[in-house]
């Protein structure tokens, strides 16, 4: 458990996180989604706060915070922005986690301090054109030469490789599953963005093509093999905290909408706020955000212990947060009535963004499963 005066220090940077996004983050949501970039101003910003790290042992360039606390920093700075809050899932989550549990101690200092001063951006890079759900079956793949290894292969759906300098990609070599750090300027490496999306149009999506890219030995991460078990199995669980608190942020800015708005607009000369059918609306609305938080907090709390059950409780919070994300989201749209269908309302991209967290680090029909098979063995009773 945490001191009390490291629970202090960590209950501040939330504040100073939820001030920050107020002021630097929020105003530019809208800005972002328009133009689908992130600017480098603002990675610079959150860089030099540590934010970018937020997760990791501040040794590390990181923050420190413990898993409670990273959770409400990442509600914080996702009901701002989602995809600032993704920049942070990717950067901290996805790509730092995994480095710090199974780097060698070279990929390590070659990427951490330069992560957590925003000097290099990571991308984690599983997904390919034909393969989603079915991780197992990627096409990309890797030959060793002794001395190093040839890479070929396309990966798609990858969060900010349109800006990273660096990439964690899975490949096989037809027998077992492997990761490999691969640098952006590495020969045989191109990257192309992809635009015009539903939504995450501000996370620097993009395609990466490996065509006879060769990297050292020494870019393999982990063990020969460890590819998926370990490495992407590392990744997924807490790239999937990142994303169960996310559903929460999405859920609680669309409640913050539909409230100001419900206030505001008049219709038969009164505030629609008044009407019963909008306030059953809200009614649900801070109801299902209440429990999706109070799921996230669990997981946060076990995580925090290492509780062997922290995995699946994280998939629960994931699954259900991303549902509840959506829901609030449709409700919001529905209180703005014409206007939620209008850029110049927040919950028109707030819709959009909550229906992609039921995709990402697992579609909710895996988690289903997952969460099923689960259920299957812990509440049997012979």
């Amino acid at each position: 458990m945490s001191s009390s005066c490291d629970e202090n220090r960590q209950r501040a940077i939330v504040e100073e996180a939820k001030d920050f996004t107020d002021r630097q983050i929020r105003p530019r949501a809208r800005e972002f989604d328009e133009k689908e970039i992130i600017d480098r101003k603002l990675i610079k910003e959150l860089s030099e706060r540590r934010y970018l790290l937020a997760s990791l042992p501040e040794e590390h360039g990181g923050l420190g915070l413990d898993p409670v606390y990273y959770g409400l920093f990442k509600e914080e700075i996702g009901k701002g922005c989602c995809s600032t809050g993704a920049l942070i899932t990717v950067q901290s989550s996805l790509v730092g986690e995994t480095l710090l549990a199974w780097g060698s101690k070279d990929q390590k200092a070659k990427c951490l301090p330069l992560m957590a001063t925003g000097k290099k951006l990571g991308a984690f890079a599983l997904t390919e054109p034909e393969v989603g759900t079915d991780a197992k079956g990627i096409k990309t793949n890797y030959r060793d030469t002794g001395d190093g290894f040839v890479l070929n292969g396309r990966k798609r759906w990858i969060s900010f490789a349109g800006i990273a300098d660096f990439f964690i990609i899975i490949g096989t070599d037809g027998e077992q599953t492997s990761a490999f750090l691969v640098e952006r300027d590495t020969e045989g490496v191109t990257t192309k963005p992809m635009k015009r999306l539903l939504a995450g149009r501000a996370a620097h999506i993009a395609e990466i093509e490996l065509t006879d890219a060769v990297v050292p030995a020494g870019s393999m991460i982990g063990k020969a093999g460890g590819g998926y078990r370990y490495v992407v199995g590392t990744a997924l669980d807490h790239g999937r905290y990142g994303v169960a608190w996310a559903g929460v942020a999405v859920a609680q800015a669309c409640v913050d909408a539909m409230v100001v708005y419900a206030r505001r607009r008049r219709q038969f000369d009164r505030r629609i706020c008044e009407f019963q059918l909008i306030q059953g609306l809200i009614g649900d609305a801070v109801t299902k955000t209440h429990a999706a938080r109070a799921l996230c907090l669990r997981a946060g709390e076990m995580r925090r212990q290492g509780h062997p059950n922290a995995v699946v409780e994280t998939t629960i919070a994931k699954y259900f947060s991303s549902k509840v994300a959506m829901e609030v989201a449709v409700d919001a749209v529905q209180v703005h009535g014409g206007n939620g269908c209008a850029g110049d309302y927040p919950v028109e991209r707030l819709f959009r963004e909550a229906k992609l967290l039921e995709i990402i680090e697992g579609t909710s029909q895996i988690q289903q499963q997952i969460i099923a098979r689960y259920g299957l063995r812990a509440y049997f009773k012979p």
